[in-house]
């Protein structure tokens, strides 16, 4: 009597075998088996002959000679000229190759792409591409107009114009002639300083894995020469100078960082927008002559791996297509198989839909999320762009950086860490300094950062200012601690030590350390007599944990 696994390995044969006679009646031309060819074609079909496809015959796997959309790079050669395993396939031998891949199940086959619908029930299903959950860390870039008059915000058009806030009223009348626009400020934006390849070398040794470049922020300039921005883009006025094409390509050839690109869906003075909202979103000139051909624009010419959206001017995703062009995103753009989006595409899709969430700017829960979560903040606490006005305390210092950064990770985000070029193209001197700190702290502690998950618990219990990652590769848990004990002993109540296995070693410092369990959970480490000059780092430290629970 034939056992219930026997049983089911009989099924699976016997779906196989169907599975292959399909597919080589296709190959062949053959009529499906009990049907003449006349049936199988359908009343007034032609045949052209053995060998000759049907229209339109459902297939299995995509034939190589279905066009896929068209991607930027060298021609494909001829499927007469191919190689490779849709060539190999073709043939007597490759019949075979091919029905035997099909019965066994062993890999070798194209496997049919995943096609998203403009629903967000389709489109959240999505899985976030996994070099966005790894990278951990990222440098955002905020530049444009704003950059020059430099004073207050990037929301200084709005403070000054539509809010007519006191300090901005004040500071054009001090400095600028009556009758001076914001428009002014364009040609103003000069760029001449703008080094791309000194940029991308300052990111690189930021330890960043990623870089988002804001290529509109909510004035309307474009940082690119865009077809929709007609006389108000960076080709066009100022610069003079493709300023997104510039540091792509510098990004791209002197780093691996992944190239991003922030864009804002609205703008705040556009007339077509006003228009737009006077009606009450039942319009829509705005998002289909504007913001999404700008959308579209930057993907297809750029290629950017993060679309970073944000400004949605309180109209709903559905007056922005948010859906639609996401869908066009994730199935047929030529980024779709690594591009990752967050979470602002219209009102009420912020922390709801998207690829990760954001939530809000600076978003810090402090606990573990059910899903990916990225934390934007800013090294200047008051602004995101450059500002003259700043003072040195306005600056975050190295050590909350690192704060964020671990507590981020550990609770399984992302930081995006932003920074404000000046209206001439300068990284201030202020932003390098904290960019290459963190790069110096990661060089020691990146392998508590980078690849790494959520432990069991994210910070200790017993001794504040210690936060867990978890290494899947080598199994190693990570205690980063964020201050260092004057007694030079660190107790901490998660792990579970075990006598004779657990191992403990100082990131940086080549000896393992001595321990002693608290019982069932919790350990207390010695941590080695350094001075200053012998520490591995100066703003936190990582204990790697080796066969703990």
């Amino acid at each position: 009597m034939p056992t219930e696994a026997s049983a089911n390995y009989f099924n699976f044969l016997k779906s196989s075998k169907s599975r292959v006679q399909f597919v080589l009646q296709q190959q062949d031309g053959a009529a499906p088996m009990g049907k003449s060819p006349r049936a199988a074609g359908g009343p007034g079909e032609e045949r052209r002959g053995r060998g000759a496809r049907p229209a339109r015959v459902p297939l299995l796997y995509p034939s190589p000679s279905q066009p896929s959309p068209a991607r930027p790079g060298p021609a494909r050669p001829s499927s007469a000229a191919s190689s490779g395993p849709a060539a190999a396939m073709s043939g007597p031998g490759g019949r075979a190759a091919l029905a035997l891949l099909l019965l066994l199940g062993l890999p070798g086959l194209p496997h049919a792409r995943p096609r998203y619908e403009p629903t967000w029930g389709s489109l959240d299903a999505r899985p976030l591409p996994a070099w966005f959950d790894e990278a951990k860390f990222g440098v955002f870039i905020h530049w444009g107009v704003f950059s020059v008059p430099s004073f207050g915000s990037e929301w200084f058009w709005w403070y000054w114009q539509k809010e007519k806030r006191e300090p901005y009223v004040k500071f054009m009348d001090a400095n600028y002639p009556p009758g001076f626009s914001y428009e002014d400020f364009g040609p103003l934006f000069t760029a001449e300083f703008f080094d791309p390849n000194q940029w991308a070398d300052i990111l690189k040794a930021s330890g960043a894995k990623y870089v988002v470049l804001t290529s509109k922020h909510h004035e309307g300039f474009t940082l690119w020469g865009s077809k929709y921005s007609w006389n108000w883009n960076a080709v066009d006025v100022g610069p003079k100078r493709d300023l997104v094409a510039e540091l792509a390509t510098s990004v791209k050839n002197r780093t691996d960082l992944h190239f991003g690109l922030y864009h804002s869906l609205f703008e705040w003075f556009n007339p077509l927008f006003l228009e737009d909202a006077t009606n009450a979103f039942n319009t829509s000139k705005f998002p289909t002559s504007k913001s999404l051909p700008e959308l579209y624009e930057i993907v297809t010419k750029y290629q950017p791996e993060i679309i970073w959206s944000d400004g949605d001017g309180n109209a709903p995703d559905t007056y922005w297509n948010s859906t639609g062009f996401l869908a066009w995103l994730y199935n047929d753009s030529p980024v779709r198989d690594t591009v990752v989006t967050n979470d602002r595409w219209g009102a009420g899709s912020i922390c709801a839909h998207g690829g990760f969430y954001t939530c809000s700017d600076r978003y810090n829960p402090g606990r573990l999320l059910p899903r990916k979560w990225e934390n934007c903040m800013t090294i200047d606490r008051g602004s995101w762009g450059y500002r003259r006005d700043a003072r040195l305390r306005d600056y975050l210092p190295i050590e909350d950086l690192v704060k964020q950064l671990v507590e981020t990770v550990s609770c399984g985000g992302n930081l995006l860490m932003n920074i404000g070029p000046t209206h001439d193209g300068r990284i201030a001197v202020v932003f390098e300094e904290r960019l290459r700190q963190v790069g110096s702290w990661l060089q020691v502690n990146g392998e508590a950062i980078y690849g790494t998950k959520p432990w069991r618990a994210q910070n200790d219990t017993i001794t504040p200012g210690v936060w867990y990652t978890f290494t899947p590769k080598e199994g190693k848990v990570n205690a980063i601690f964020l201050n260092w004990p004057v007694s030079g002993i660190l107790e901490l109540g998660e792990p579970r030590a075990k006598a004779g296995e657990t191992q403990v070693k100082l990131a940086g410092y080549r000896e393992l350390l001595k321990w002693v369990a608290l019982g069932e959970k919790g350990m207390v480490i010695a941590l080695p007599q350094l001075t200053p000059q012998q520490m591995p780092c100066q703003w936190g430290w990582t204990l790697q944990l080796t066969d703990v629970d």
